[in-house]
């Protein structure tokens, strides 16, 4: 069965339409109290991340009254995208005067994350903010404590996580036995341009909340970081394309340590010719593989074998058991729409959010322990005892 944004959006709530096609239900009804929402752009530097402007669209219970941009063409049309009643250059006097229940942070960027986020606990706001969370675990910790201290919740932008699908996986993973004893996770970056370093943080950041959604956080990393070849060495610490805090190498191989000695690895490596679909994670199990793509959509098969090899006696990958073909003209809508439904439960029942900003505090650490592994001699405990970013404190 297919799934429109459309039919998810106009049904009672897009979760329940995963549960009608047999998948699992995160949220049992919506939330029918009225909101009002504002959206945090910045055009100047950037976009507004994976369409985190309209996020709050197409709800009958939610009013979006305000969206701040400095840049005035892009005030004006992400405004116009989102619906907004009122644009504004400085996003605290937008918060200050509008006081809303909720804002969505749309900047990719992480150097002001925790800037606009406090300025939204100031008001007393829920709301969604773009991932990673912030450039370093200190910073991350300030934002965690200070949303959990006021009562408020919040969710990051790891849409993938809140596809029924990937749930879905879960539950037959954990609860059906489908691939039975988990024995090892495997995943890679999407090793484009930004092969190493920066895949690390932009992309990366989606396999190691996976791995947390099916695993919980990991004990120790261990990791090698390389650049052409040789060792990576403080000297070679740089800035990424975009602000999103140092990066390092351009090949790196890192092995964290789960729970029931499960190890779960990440690769990205520099290549001339790439490494196209490869960014995802398999999940092996004592007789079976689950994969999981980044595509489009979550992307998902699995393979009834013992064996690592489901080419091997005739084997074939078979579609998951239950699985919700999702379509849309924009799969960050779709994906945006279960995290904000999921939000919106959590808010109503106070409860944690499923991809609450403690998951992308835990999920951010687990990058910054591939680089402290490496600094550390190539293993480190968890969790990290120095929360300042490794790079830095290695450069000093």
């Amino acid at each position: 069965m297919t799934v429109s944004r459309r039919d998810f959006l106009t049904s009672t709530t897009g979760l329940s339409v995963a549960a009608a096609c047999n998948a699992t239900s995160l949220a049992a009804q919506p939330a029918r109290r009225k909101y009002r929402a504002c959206v945090i752009g910045d055009s100047d530097r950037g976009d507004y991340g994976h369409n985190l402007h309209k996020v709050w669209t197409g709800r009958d219970n939610i009013e979006v009254v305000g969206l701040a941009d400095p840049d005035p063409e892009g005030r004006a049309q992400y405004a116009q995208e989102a619906g907004a009643a009122q644009t504004y250059a400085d996003y605290r006097k937008m918060l200050n005067e509008l006081r809303p229940d909720l804002v969505s942070i749309g900047p990719r960027w992480t150097d002001r994350h925790q800037e606009y986020l406090m300025a939204c606990v100031d008001v007393g706001a829920h709301g969604y903010l773009e991932k990673p969370i912030s450039t370093d675990l200190v910073e991350a910790d300030a934002m965690v404590a200070a949303v959990e201290s006021n009562g408020l919740k919040w969710s990051i932008a790891h849409q993938k996580r809140m596809c029924p699908v990937v749930h879905l996986c879960k539950e037959l993973i954990h609860e059906k036995g489908i691939i039975g004893e988990v024995v090892e996770l495997r995943g890679r970056g999407k090793e484009d341009r930004r092969a190493g370093g920066e895949d690390l943080v932009v992309l990366g950041t989606h396999i190691f909340d996976l791995m947390l959604f099916f695993m919980g956080r990991p004990q120790w990393c261990m990791s090698s970081i390389t650049v052409d070849g040789r060792a990576a060495t403080s000297d070679d610490v740089a800035q990424p394309s975009e602000p999103v805090g140092p990066i390092l190498g351009n090949e790196m191989q890192a092995m964290f340590y789960f729970k029931n000695s499960v190890p779960g690895f990440f690769s990205s490596r520099k290549n001339a010719e790439g490494y196209p679909g490869k960014w995802g994670l398999d999940i092996y199990g004592a007789k079976g593989i689950i994969t999981i793509r980044m595509g489009r959509y979550p992307e998902t098969a699995w393979a009834r074998t013992r064996t690592w090899a489901p080419a091997k006696g005739g084997v074939k990958w078979e579609p998951l058991p239950g699985a919700v073909e999702l379509q849309g003209d924009d799969p960050s809508d779709v994906m945006n729409a279960f995290a904000i439904d999921d939000l919106l439960e959590a808010i109503e029942r106070d409860r944690e959010p499923g991809v609450s900003l403690r998951s992308g505090r835990d999920c951010y650490e687990m990058i910054q322990a591939v680089y402290a592994a490496h600094i550390n001699g190539g293993r480190i405990d968890l969790p990290l005892v120095e929360r300042r970013h490794p790079l830095l404190v290695w450069a000093q």
